[in-house]
């Protein structure tokens, strides 16, 4: 658990050039679902430089480190997170976009919230990454969970990803990082930087209308408007979790201030003073239940960080 008493890491990590820190940092205001306890010592590096310096150091003393990016599919615990908790700004990099008749390649910081790639698409005439809109949280975010939906994967637009590690700072071409449904294998200690797409040239128009088509239906059938963390559970081969758990009548269950979605079984949503225990006991019932009256294993793709 996060010390309740003043800690000394967050003043030892301000004299590290290049980092801004944050000492008992709220987290839950920092989460698509809005709970949690704080950061131990919530650090924002300003140059890669800065993140690569952090990271030798954390080897050093043996700190151990969380990324927390948009926080989309992350539950952190009600006892906070212990040690360093790293969140890379939204503008460490800049955009850019190179473009000729046929495609065209864009970079973006990993920080960056996936409608920055949208944006870019959009602007630079390129198309193909269409399913990505309208999923909440940043690039880098979206290439560690190989984030998707019905329509496609992350990785299936994805060219390569730059990682930095307490060793330095270099780029990964797809191929070399192992991923599957939304998975993928980063380097151990490693923290994406900057994410390359390769997109085709195409029809803007009807790119954006399947765009608008898809956000309107997830707007039909799923709580975008309550605080959630998305899809709970990853779909088993050939079925659906939230028709599992339809079937095991937790549609709309509540627990504490948590509810299953009454929209979309696969969702859990906060309904107002949630706690992390309710969430997690919630999740917890859900996968059990299943598990008992369908003989199915659900494997939870919200990723759970901090002390429970």
């Amino acid at each position: 658990m996060v010390p309740r008493t003043p800690s000394p890491l967050p003043e030892r990590l301000a004299l590290l050039e290049g980092c801004e820190v944050k000492a008992h940092e709220p987290l839950a205001p920092l989460t698509s679902i809005r709970v949690g306890g704080p950061a131990e010592a919530l650090v924002r590096p300003r140059t890669p430089e800065a993140l690569v310096a952090l990271l030798k150091w954390a080897r050093g003393e043996g700190t151990p480190v969380t990324v927390l990016g948009g926080g989309a599919n992350t539950l952190v615990g009600d006892g906070g997170i212990p040690g360093i908790t790293v969140r890379l700004p939204g503008d460490l990099f800049p955009e850019t976009a190179e473009v000729n008749e046929a495609e065209g390649r864009l970079t973006l910081g990993a920080g960056a919230a996936i409608v920055r790639l949208i944006n870019l698409m959009r602007a630079q005439g390129l198309v193909g990454a269409e399913f990505l809109a309208g999923i909440p949280g940043t690039l880098g975010g979206a290439v560690a969970m190989n984030a998707g939906t019905k329509n496609g994967e992350c990785f299936r637009v994805l060219e390569a990803v730059e990682v930095a590690t307490a060793d330095g700072v270099g780029w990964l071409t797809k191929a070399e990082v192992p991923h599957a449904y939304r998975h993928s294998e980063l380097p151990v200690g490693g923290i994406v930087t900057r994410v390359r797409f390769r997109l085709p040239k195409g029809d803007i128009v009807a790119s954006k209308q399947a765009m608008d088509t898809d956000l309107g239906y997830r707007k039909r059938t799923q709580p975008l408007s309550q605080p959630n963390f998305g899809s709970v559970f990853t779909n088993p081969p050939g079925d659906f979790a939230g028709r599992l758990i339809e079937r095991v009548s937790l549609k709309g269950h509540t627990l504490g201030r948590a509810q299953v979605s009454p929209l979309h079984a696969n969702w859990i949503v906060n309904l107002g003073g949630a706690t992390a225990h309710d969430v997690l006991s919630l999740l917890t019932l859900m996968q059990t239940r299943v598990r008992e009256q369908e003989g199915v294993e659900l494997k939870p793709e919200v990723k759970r960080v901090g002390v429970f």
